[in-house]
């Protein structure tokens, strides 16, 4: 279960905390606390900005040692098994990591096991049984989530298009399984074709485009992250179909949401990177200093949020938590 309490508290922390970056590794036996190393898919998108903050909040409270890192693009499996590799020469303690390869990725973190590292993984899975902790969305779930808001539209046949990202990465995976899951449940829902996109808001928009101009007949189109709803969304009002493709995507920041707003997406499902970067951090500051955490998987909250509801009292912590525009 989130610490609410806790989460809240360190909110309060975040102003300084962004301040005070990020500490560099230790090196040698000398150092006097834990030291984690947070590494991602990527840092310029918000949803990583603001899971940096969280974990940047977690380390201030706890006095842990604490880096973060992601390689350029989330499809650079190889650079991330480079960074898991680094931050064990460099003396890391934890690891807290977002896996780009479900499978690619599983050597790097058994090395890092053997040497004695804690694994934590947050947001995307990696194939191992090394792991100490898992911590994030449920994507299957999210994904249902997805598939429940085409569903939730007025249509009486829905022709959908999937614009999905990287084949290789566990949360993507889970999340189309979900969708797919629940539009079978719906005889008025069809997938006419699925597309394979890097997770960049350009590729994704000129995907979203072609896949639009090829078939016309697709009027609602899904898609699994933020950059890639960014792209989808772009395309929507390129091609001036906001309002007659319904469109549902994933995570939040200023550009996503003005897009809700305005109509060229429908639906944002919404997650809680800070409560992931915090919780990823606390559990693998606390494994490295010997204590056991309470649970080896924590899911943290969802939200499916429309135009209708994005105002609401309860939904704005959720949609306006980015920490920098995008």
């Amino acid at each position: 279960m989130i610490r609410l309490k806790r989460l809240c508290a360190a909110m309060l922390l975040l102003s300084l905390a962004l301040y005070a970056g990020c500490a560099a590794p230790r090196q040698g036996v000398g150092a006097q606390k834990p030291f984690v190393a947070v590494i991602v898919k990527s840092t310029g998108s918000s949803f990583w900005k603001s899971v940096k903050a969280g974990a940047n909040a977690a380390a201030s409270e706890y006095n842990f040692g604490f880096s973060f890192d992601g390689p350029l693009s989330e499809e650079d499996y190889e650079g991330q098994n480079r960074m898991i590799g680094d931050a064990v020469a460099a003396g890391a303690d934890a690891i807290v990591l977002s896996a780009i390869d479900f499978s690619g990725t599983a050597e790097a973190v058994e090395r890092a096991a053997a040497a004695g590292v804690k694994i934590v993984v947050i947001d995307s899975d990696v194939d191992s049984d090394q792991v100490a902790v898992r911590i994030g969305t449920d994507n299957y779930a999210a994904g249902r989530e997805a598939g429940l808001a085409v569903l939730g539209g007025e249509e009486n046949t829905l022709r959908i298009g999937v614009i999905g990202f990287d084949v290789h990465t566990k949360n993507g995976q889970e999340r189309e399984q979900g969708f797919e899951d629940a539009i079978a449940e719906d005889s008025r829902a069809e997938i006419v074709e699925t597309v394979n996109t890097s997770s960049d808001s350009e590729t994704a928009q000129k995907a979203t485009r072609d896949l639009l101009t090829r078939h016309p007949e697709i009027n609602a189109v899904v898609t699994f992250n933020e950059l890639t709803t960014l792209g989808v969304g772009h395309a929507i009002g390129e091609l001036g179909l906001g309002g007659t493709v319904r469109a549902v995507g994933f995570d939040n920041n200023v550009v996503s949401v003005g897009m809700l707003e305005t109509g060229e997406i429908d639906v944002l499902i919404v997650q809680n990177p800070f409560a992931i970067g915090y919780l990823g951090v606390e559990n693998a500051g606390l494994l490295a200093s010997g204590k056991i955490p309470s649970a080896d998987r924590i899911d943290t909250e969802v939200r499916a949020i429309d135009r209708e509801g994005m105002y609401s009292d309860e939904n704005q912590k959720f949609l306006f938590s980015f920490t920098e525009n995008q």
